[in-house]
Protein backbone atom coordinates (compact mmCIF):
# COMPACT_ATOMS: atom_id res chain seq x y z
CA UNK A 1 0.00 0.00 0.00
CA UNK A 2 3.05 2.14 0.40
CA UNK A 3 4.60 1.45 -2.62
CA UNK A 4 1.84 2.68 -4.64
CA UNK A 5 0.84 5.38 -2.21
CA UNK A 6 4.62 6.58 -2.99
CA UNK A 7 4.28 6.39 -7.01
CA UNK A 8 1.33 7.90 -7.37
CA UNK A 9 2.14 11.13 -5.26
CA UNK A 10 5.99 10.57 -7.01
CA UNK A 11 3.97 10.89 -10.06
CA UNK A 12 1.90 13.65 -9.57
CA UNK A 13 4.49 15.69 -7.78
CA UNK A 14 7.11 15.47 -10.61
CA UNK A 15 4.11 17.06 -12.97
CA UNK A 16 3.48 19.38 -10.80
CA UNK A 17 7.20 20.66 -9.91
CA UNK A 18 7.92 20.28 -13.76
CA UNK A 19 8.77 24.19 -14.01
CA UNK A 20 10.56 24.28 -10.48
CA UNK A 21 13.10 21.41 -11.70
CA UNK A 22 13.32 23.13 -14.92
CA UNK A 23 14.16 26.45 -13.41
CA UNK A 24 16.35 25.20 -11.03
CA UNK A 25 18.51 22.97 -13.62
CA UNK A 26 19.05 26.11 -15.14
CA UNK A 27 20.50 27.84 -12.12
CA UNK A 28 22.70 25.41 -11.61
CA UNK A 29 23.91 25.31 -14.90
CA UNK A 30 24.67 28.55 -15.39
CA UNK A 31 26.10 29.48 -12.02
CA UNK A 32 28.93 26.92 -12.01
CA UNK A 33 30.81 24.41 -14.09
CA UNK A 34 29.77 20.57 -13.62
CA UNK A 35 26.88 18.50 -14.40
CA UNK A 36 23.64 19.24 -12.64
CA UNK A 37 22.76 16.43 -11.35
CA UNK A 38 25.17 14.73 -8.39
CA UNK A 39 24.54 11.12 -7.66
CA UNK A 40 25.39 10.27 -4.45
CA UNK A 41 26.29 6.59 -3.52
CA UNK A 42 23.33 6.05 -0.44
CA UNK A 43 22.49 3.39 1.69
CA UNK A 44 19.35 1.82 1.41
CA UNK A 45 17.34 -0.78 2.14
CA UNK A 46 19.52 -3.91 3.95
CA UNK A 47 22.38 -1.78 3.53
CA UNK A 48 22.40 -2.29 -0.58
CA UNK A 49 23.99 0.95 -1.88
CA UNK A 50 21.96 3.01 -4.14
CA UNK A 51 22.72 5.79 -6.27
CA UNK A 52 20.40 9.10 -5.13
CA UNK A 53 20.36 11.81 -7.78
CA UNK A 54 20.43 15.54 -6.02
CA UNK A 55 20.44 19.01 -7.98
CA UNK A 56 24.34 19.91 -7.55
CA UNK A 57 24.82 22.39 -4.68
CA UNK A 58 29.03 22.18 -3.91
CA UNK A 59 31.53 22.64 -6.21
CA UNK A 60 32.90 19.52 -8.82
CA UNK A 61 36.02 18.73 -6.42
CA UNK A 62 34.49 18.87 -3.43
CA UNK A 63 35.30 15.39 -1.40
CA UNK A 64 32.44 12.96 -0.68
CA UNK A 65 32.02 12.97 2.52
CA UNK A 66 28.89 14.75 4.72
CA UNK A 67 28.84 18.40 5.10
CA UNK A 68 29.51 18.53 8.27
CA UNK A 69 32.37 16.86 8.64
CA UNK A 70 33.97 19.80 6.07
CA UNK A 71 36.36 22.31 7.93
CA UNK A 72 34.65 25.29 5.99
CA UNK A 73 31.73 23.77 3.95
CA UNK A 74 30.58 27.15 2.79
CA UNK A 75 34.12 27.44 0.39
CA UNK A 76 32.56 24.36 -1.43
CA UNK A 77 28.83 25.68 -1.79
CA UNK A 78 28.33 26.78 -5.78
CA UNK A 79 26.93 30.53 -6.20
CA UNK A 80 23.07 29.20 -5.87
CA UNK A 81 24.26 25.78 -3.14
CA UNK A 82 23.24 27.64 -0.16
CA UNK A 83 19.76 28.57 -0.96
CA UNK A 84 18.77 25.12 -3.03
CA UNK A 85 20.11 23.42 0.14
CA UNK A 86 17.96 26.15 2.60
CA UNK A 87 14.92 25.43 0.65
CA UNK A 88 15.55 21.61 -0.18
CA UNK A 89 15.16 22.41 -3.49
CA UNK A 90 18.16 20.42 -3.90
CA UNK A 91 16.13 17.22 -2.96
CA UNK A 92 13.25 17.60 -6.29
CA UNK A 93 15.72 15.03 -8.06
CA UNK A 94 14.73 12.25 -5.43
CA UNK A 95 11.20 11.51 -7.05
CA UNK A 96 13.13 10.00 -9.83
CA UNK A 97 14.27 7.23 -6.58
CA UNK A 98 10.61 7.06 -5.14
CA UNK A 99 9.64 6.14 -8.64
CA UNK A 100 12.35 3.49 -8.75
CA UNK A 101 11.86 2.36 -5.78
CA UNK A 102 14.97 2.57 -3.68
CA UNK A 103 13.07 5.87 -1.58
CA UNK A 104 10.08 6.45 -0.25
CA UNK A 105 8.19 9.83 1.02
CA UNK A 106 8.43 8.84 4.35
CA UNK A 107 11.56 6.86 6.35
CA UNK A 108 14.74 7.50 7.41
CA UNK A 109 17.21 9.81 5.76
CA UNK A 110 19.57 7.82 3.51
CA UNK A 111 23.31 7.39 5.10
CA UNK A 112 25.85 8.09 2.66
CA UNK A 113 28.29 4.90 2.17
CA UNK A 114 30.89 6.33 3.83
CA UNK A 115 28.75 7.67 7.36
CA UNK A 116 30.19 3.68 8.78
CA UNK A 117 28.78 4.84 12.37
CA UNK A 118 25.33 5.74 11.36
CA UNK A 119 24.98 2.95 9.02
CA UNK A 120 26.29 0.43 11.95
CA UNK A 121 23.77 1.77 14.53
CA UNK A 122 20.89 1.90 12.38
CA UNK A 123 21.66 -1.77 11.73
CA UNK A 124 21.98 -2.69 14.98
CA UNK A 125 18.20 -0.83 15.80
CA UNK A 126 17.19 -2.77 12.52
CA UNK A 127 16.46 0.35 10.77
CA UNK A 128 17.98 -0.72 8.03
CA UNK A 129 15.15 -2.59 7.00
CA UNK A 130 13.11 0.00 5.74
CA UNK A 131 13.23 1.72 2.61
CA UNK A 132 14.98 5.54 3.31
CA UNK A 133 12.67 8.44 2.94
CA UNK A 134 13.10 12.13 1.42
CA UNK A 135 11.70 13.17 4.78
CA UNK A 136 11.71 11.19 8.33
CA UNK A 137 10.80 11.46 11.76
CA UNK A 138 14.44 12.51 12.60
CA UNK A 139 14.25 15.41 9.88
CA UNK A 140 11.03 16.73 11.67
CA UNK A 141 12.91 16.76 14.74
CA UNK A 142 16.10 18.19 14.24
CA UNK A 143 17.55 17.14 10.78
CA UNK A 144 21.13 18.53 10.34
CA UNK A 145 21.60 19.60 13.82
CA UNK A 146 21.08 15.88 15.85
CA UNK A 147 23.48 13.89 16.88
CA UNK A 148 23.84 10.56 14.79
CA UNK A 149 22.95 8.60 18.00
CA UNK A 150 19.87 10.76 18.40
CA UNK A 151 18.81 10.60 15.09
CA UNK A 152 19.00 6.68 15.07
CA UNK A 153 16.92 6.67 18.01
CA UNK A 154 14.24 8.58 15.75
CA UNK A 155 14.73 6.45 12.83
CA UNK A 156 13.89 3.78 15.34
CA UNK A 157 10.79 5.29 16.57
CA UNK A 158 9.92 5.44 13.11
CA UNK A 159 10.32 1.59 12.48
CA UNK A 160 8.13 0.76 15.68
CA UNK A 161 4.96 2.86 15.05
CA UNK A 162 5.32 3.44 11.01
CA UNK A 163 1.41 4.33 10.20
CA UNK A 164 -0.44 6.16 7.31
CA UNK A 165 -1.52 8.72 9.60
CA UNK A 166 2.14 8.63 11.15
CA UNK A 167 3.92 9.29 7.39
CA UNK A 168 1.00 12.47 6.72
CA UNK A 169 2.43 14.22 9.88
CA UNK A 170 5.55 13.50 8.88
CA UNK A 171 4.97 15.20 6.03
CA UNK A 172 3.17 18.34 7.15
CA UNK A 173 5.57 18.80 9.51
CA UNK A 174 8.23 19.02 6.74
CA UNK A 175 6.33 20.67 4.29
CA UNK A 176 6.62 23.75 7.63
CA UNK A 177 10.29 22.98 8.29
CA UNK A 178 11.14 23.80 4.89
CA UNK A 179 9.13 26.90 4.51
CA UNK A 180 10.46 28.19 8.20
CA UNK A 181 13.97 26.63 6.64
CA UNK A 182 14.44 25.40 10.69
CA UNK A 183 16.86 23.22 11.35
CA UNK A 184 19.22 23.52 7.79
CA UNK A 185 23.12 24.15 8.52
CA UNK A 186 24.83 24.74 5.76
Amino acid sequence: MKRLADLILALIASCLLLVPVIIVSLMVRFTSRGPVIYWSDRVGRYNKIFKMPKFRTMLVDTPAVATHLLSNPDQYLTPVGSFLRKSSLDELPQLWSILIGDMSFVGPRPALYNQDDLIALRTEKNVHTIVPGLTGWAQVNGRDELPIPQKVELDAYYLQHQSLPLDIKILFLTFFKVIKRDGVTH
